[in-house]
């Protein structure tokens, strides 16, 4: 769903629907005087503490705390965000969601889109055909045997078979040169290199899956992104992924998260592959996703958190496992915050979470997983591995280095408990532990470069040395922590492309109502280029200038973009564009609490006379209501 979600029309939904209709088709309720009553389907309990107020169209569990409107409850039932839980709404209201009037070119990118959705969805229906009918079928199906995997599970994921052959897509979809265009850009096949000399009568492109099974791997919507495959020997690459397309980014998906946020379990196993993922919900474990053959994203952090309030990282115990998990800690750690957790599970070398529940069953490895390490435990023995903590210089060395991370955790309980233990174990008090940092931010350089010289910085917050080198003699007094917005304007004036990365259908709308001033501009320059992707930095210079935005100047001179690091500095972009929209979205959550907590205080008191309790008076996540 492209575009924002007019504000108008939200209330307008939920003025024409019934919450106590939208909620009874899926739990069933009773009458209980004025108000319905059921058990809880957030929580478990054997008495009813769920209440549905008709007159206020609201929601409240007296269990477990859980409160809201009807889109609330839709996206909480349903594990949806929010403009997946009003386009759910929407639809069994029989309502459609007005869009704001698109130029010619979010037009022309919305069509391609769909064009390429429609390709990938035939793609994955004939590999499922191929798998029942082709006459090497039975290699497959062998394979799929061999490993554990039942028709009930190779239903419910979909899987396919891509059998031998250079065209066998290309000849039956690749009927024309704009069909065999739209092969390519679905990555679905690969075009050949210049013909060599007497190749001519070969075609123009092959097929990339060829003789695999297929792995469909779908968006949190279901529909069909991209594949995977796995070859049936040993020959390599064992497993093949699609290419980035306009609607797959390898790290913003996960494998097997539409099946798992059906579980609700309230955790999510990450894991490494594709066979994990099968092995795991074959074994009757359905919380289990895998990534896509790159390193943990903030973006799939943040949308695993989406769905669940813990997860359990799962690697290999070996270095390189190891330093996987320490990546993923680094990129974790700016989303936790009060009510969030981490933990991880390391598996004895030579063993992957497919061979370990095939191996000792489900029970055992259930076990395993609530075993698992917590994040503050892996946090402090990482670093306690490289130092002794029984020297002054050993405590010094682990202060200066744990410091810089601790501080990207969000204000809360948590944060304060991990600088409790950090003082606790390099035997200072918090103070104590604090004061050198402050101190030392006079010198103008960035906290990861004080502490320690050899510390990469977090990723959002890093700076070429180019950038800085020139400037730090003119520097005079503190330096100002840097903007993540303002990092982010910067990538994007002198990459506009940039923006194109940005998945089309994520919802921005947070950023416009409860972003600052730098998250607004941000916003205004990523739609000036969807709706001109191939225009340069001069509009969007012209865009800043009119901005009134504090601590532009430096923003507005654009860095150096070598190409070897652009990858990776488009990665860091759509990073801070997650972390941006999850700290809008959080505001607009708590806002939305801050009326419901408003309006059940004066339903109470035109009730029954009462003002609310002072027990009353918070939220939940420790937020007051004013």
């Amino acid at each position: 769903m492209a575009g924002l979600i007019p504000e108008g029309f939200i209330d307008e939904l939920l003025n024409r629907v019934d919450i106590v209709e939208v909620i009874n088709r899926r739990v069933p309720l009773k009458k209980a005087g004025k108000d319905y009553q059921a058990c809880c389907p957030f929580h478990e309990e054997k008495t009813p503490s769920f209440n549905v107020v008709p007159q206020k169209q609201f929601f409240h569990c007296f269990g477990c705390g859980e409160s809201g409107d009807a889109i609330s409850f839709i996206s909480k039932f349903h594990n949806l965000d929010f403009p997946e839980a009003v386009e759910t709404l929407a639809r069994d209201a029989g309502m459609e969601i007005p869009q704001r009037q698109e130029s010619p070119a979010q037009a022309q990118r919305s069509a391609e889109r769909n064009t390429l959705l429609e390709c990938l969805e035939r793609a994955k229906r004939y590999f499922q055909d191929q798998l029942r009918q082709h006459p090497q079928r039975r290699r497959a199906a062998d394979w799929c045997k061999l490993r554990g995997i039942s028709g009930a599970i190779a239903s419910e994921f979909e899987l396919g078979y891509a059998p031998p052959g250079w065209d066998n897509l290309a000849t039956r979809f690749g009927t024309d040169e704009k069909a065999r265009s739209i092969l390519l850009k679905a990555g679905l096949a690969v075009a050949r290199e210049q013909q060599r000399q007497g190749d001519s009568g070969k075609p123009s492109m092959y097929d990339r899956f060829r003789d695999r099974v297929v792995f469909p791997i779908r968006d949190s919507r279901g529909r069909t992104v991209g594949f995977g495959g796995r070859v049936l020997d040993d020959s390599k690459p064992k497993y093949l992924n699609s290419p980035e397309t306009p609607v797959f980014q390898k790290g913003r998906e996960l494998y097997g998260l539409y099946e798992a946020r059906k579980s609700k379990i309230g955790k999510l196993l990450l894991v490494e592959g594709y066979m994990d993922v099968i092995a795991l919900a074959q074994a009757g474990i359905r919380n289990a996703v895998a990534t896509l053959g790159t390193a943990t994203s903030s973006a799939q952090i943040q949308r695993m958190f989406r769905f669940a309030p813990e997860i359990v990282f799962c690697f290999d115990g070996d270095n390189a496992g190891r330093r996987a998990a320490w990546r993923a800690l680094e990129v974790t750690l700016p989303m936790l915050e009060d009510g969030k957790s981490a933990r991880f599970l390391f598996l004895p070398e030579g063993e992957d979470p497919d061979s370990a529940v095939r191996q000792f069953g489900a029970d055992k490895f259930r076990e395993r997983v609530d075993a698992a390490q917590p994040l503050e435990d892996f946090f402090f023995d990482h670093f306690r591995a490289d130092v002794d903590v029984g020297t002054i210089e050993g405590k010094a060395a682990l202060s200066s280095k744990a410091m810089p991370l601790i501080r990207t955790l969000r204000e809360g309980v948590y944060r304060e408990l991990m600088i409790e233990r950090l003082a606790e174990i390099a035997g200072v008090d918090r103070k104590t532990l604090l004061a050198p940092i402050t101190a030392k931010r006079d010198s103008g350089k960035p906290p990861w470069e004080q502490q320690a010289p050899d510390f990469d910085a977090p990723p959002f917050l890093r700076e070429s040395r180019r950038d800085r080198s020139g400037r730090s003699a003119r520097r005079a007094g503190p330096r100002k922590p840097q903007d993540p917005a303002l990092v982010a304007i910067k990538r994007l004036l002198r990459e506009p492309r940039f923006a194109l990365a940005i998945a089309e259908d994520e919802d921005l709308s947070p950023l416009s109502q409860e972003g600052d001033d730098a998250a607004k501009l941000l916003l205004e320059l990523v739609e000036i280029v969807r709706q001109n992707p191939n225009i340069d930095n001069i509009p969007l210079l012209e865009q800043c200038s009119r901005s009134a935005v504090s601590d532009l100047p430096r923003a507005i001179t654009a860095e150096n973009i070598e190409p070897s690091k652009r990858e990776k500095l488009q990665e860091e972009f759509i990073e801070i564009i997650a972390e941006l929209l999850a700290k809008c979205s959080k505001k607009l959550a708590n806002k939305r609490r801050r009326d419901q907590l408003r309006a059940r205080t004066a339903a109470k008191t035109s009730e029954g006379g009462t003002s609310a309790s002072p027990q009353d008076e918070s939220l939940p996540g420790g937020d007051s209501p004013e």
